[in-house]
């Protein structure tokens, strides 16, 4: 028998009947026992939800919606290690590389021994890298490490790695490299002896062309200045081992993951090498443990006091009922810059779908699934795009994230935190109270203007508000916090999907520009032709890069080195 579509349920009709009426929260706000019963706590992290625009039968609806969508049957299959992402057959696993509940696996010992087996080779080679232990073709110790990755092989080591810089130890620098701009690499070039360079290359599948091809661009800048040997000074990390040997990698620096650790699930595997590089064994170990903690907090929490679940119901109250497409993640800790950009990924690649779980189209009458996410840091937003929160047309939710100590060390370190906290509480308090026209109004009389002037300007000095956020609080900044935090939000992505019903862990969205890419770099490069199906205005595109290069894709086929494929990996 076909399940019920989300918006079949009775829970569905219940919200979208009271999402008509739902109070301003300038009202709900009146209420002083509001915070203390909308605040909850896990792992480390305090969630105050108290200025969502709930009221207590929106949110019995939401806990409702939960059970209807059987949410923690879905969550106990994910644990037990059941191949819930169905379109690649494949278990969803990550929260077996932070641990056992309780020491006691719900999915295979085998699976613990290997996961045992791999993070104890990652941690001893970063181990003899900090010590100086890596010696290149020359015989030098390495004291520059750059990671070559894209996407999810990439965005959690390198945002981990600066929110955690404060527990980094001088001796070897990490780099990170992503983009297949030539220019990217060179810049992170310049400067390094390349007999004291080493080189990390991620990739999931080592199929992946952008990897591959700045793998490929630093082996030849490490050929150009005498190494030969450049097995020395490059480290594989892969689910596909055999690829990368073939490839000609060392077998000793080659590390291992597996085919159910979701690319942008994979901070916690080998692909985590270069951020344990930088913090050492013990803070990677305490990220772990971070992680692990939310993990059996998700496992084992009742709903209602469940952090992703709270996170993951008031997202969908606000995405598919107040008709809100867009959610900011804003940081008002610098620690966390990158971590918009790493959650972009995380949620839009696992919940940007049109399909549920069953083949079916999602519908219209749904509202939609993933929002769209964007952020950064809070006191630079507001001096940018903030303007448009306050006043503008589009409905954004916000998540504010925030510290209750400062770690720096400067004299006036904590005249910087209280900065920083009372600009966060006073967006939050100004974005969901706002201010209306008669307060503005006696607010610019009273500033000494007639009530010509006033009525002039009260329109654009009134402010709607009731812009609902979250505020989660960390104590500071930490392996520990940063582990929980993350756990956090991958948790609560994997909630929105079990009630959309949609399966969170394919990205063949991503797939489908990558084989459009390789055809048409097979034509730019060796003057291979496009498809009969290419489009006009591709084709037109191609025709005006050719002109500009003054030839034609034959002739600079003979003048291009042609494409590199895996298998065509110089020897």
């Amino acid at each position: 028998m076909t399940a019920a579509l989300p918006h079949h349920l009775p829970a569905w009709h219940a919200l979208a009947l009271a999402a008509t009426h739902v109070p301003h929260l300038r009202d709900l706000l009146q209420d002083p026992q509001r915070p203390a019963r909308m605040t909850a706590q896990a792992a480390g992290l305090t969630l105050d939800y108290s200025r969502q625009r709930v009221t207590p039968a929106v949110w019995q609806s939401l806990l409702d919606l939960a059970r209807q969508s059987h949410l923690e049957a879905q969550r106990d299959a994910m644990f037990r290690g059941e191949r819930i992402n169905t379109t690649e057959d494949r278990a969803v696993l990550h929260v077996a590389l932070r641990g056992a509940l309780d020491d006691t696996p719900t999915w295979s010992a085998a699976i613990s021994r290997d996961v045992k087996t791999q993070l104890e080779r990652m941690l001893a080679l970063a181990e003899r890298i900090r010590a100086g232990d890596w010696l290149g073709a020359s015989r030098k110790p390495i004291t520059d490490v750059v990671a070559i990755g894209i996407g999810g092989s990439d965005l959690g080591p390198r945002m981990a790695a600066q929110a955690l810089q404060r527990d980094a130890r001088p001796g070897v620098r990490v780099h990170f490299v992503s983009n297949p701009d030539a220019a990217v690499l060179q810049a992170v070039l310049q400067g390094l002896d390349p007999l004291r360079t080493g080189f990390v290359v991620a990739s999931k599948t080592f199929t992946t062309q952008e990897t591959l091809l700045n793998a490929r661009s630093a082996r030849r800048w490490l050929a150009d200045a005498g190494v030969a040997q450049w097995q020395r000074q490059f480290v594989a990390i892969t689910s596909a081992p055999d690829t990368a040997l073939a490839l000609g990698f060392d077998p000793d620096l080659t590390l291992a993951f597996w085919d159910w650790v979701g690319g942008r699930y994979s901070l916690w595997s080998a692909i985590g090498l270069p951020l344990a590089i930088a913090i050492g064994t013990d803070a990677f170990l305490q990220l772990l443990e971070g992680a692990h903690a939310m993990d059996r907090h998700f496992a084992q929490a009742p709903l209602a006091a469940n952090l992703p679940v709270l996170m993951a119901l008031l997202g969908i109250w606000q995405r598919n009922f107040l008709a809100t497409p867009t959610q900011l993640v804003t940081s008002y800790t610098a620690h966390l810059a990158l971590l918009p950009s790493y959650l972009q990924q995380m949620d839009m690649e696992s919940n940007g779908k049109g399909t549920h779980a069953d083949g079916r189209a999602v519908q219209a009458a749904m509202g939609g699934t993933g929002p769209i996410v964007w952020g950064g840091l809070g006191i630079d937003g507001q001096h940018a795009y903030y303007q448009l929160l306050h006043q503008g047309t589009h409905r954004v939710a916000i998540d504010f994230i925030g510290t209750r100590r400062s770690d720096a060390s400067l004299p006036l370190a904590d005249e910087h935190q209280r900065f920083n906290q009372a600009n966060m509480l006073a967006q939050a308090q100004a974005l969901s109270v706002g201010r209306d026209a008669p307060t503005t109004r006696q607010l610019l009389i009273d500033s000494g203007l007639s009530p010509a002037q006033a009525d002039r300007l009260t329109p654009h000095r009134s402010f709607e508000g009731n812009t609902a956020s979250n505020l989660i609080w960390l104590d500071t900044v930490t392996p520990h916090s940063l582990g929980a935090l993350v756990a956090l939000y991958e948790h609560k992505v994997f909630c929105q999907a079990a009630i959309w019903q949609t399966l969170a862990f394919d990205q063949w969205g991503v797939e489908l520009g990558k084989t459009v890419a390789n055809g048409v770099l097979a034509h730019l490069s060796q003057g291979a032709d496009m498809p009969e199906h290419t489009d006009a205005s591709t084709l037109a595109s191609l025709a005006f890069l050719r002109h500009a290069g003054g030839t034609d894709p034959a002739s600079a086929a003979s003048q291009t080195p042609p494409v590199t494929a895996p298998s065509a990996w110089p020897a």
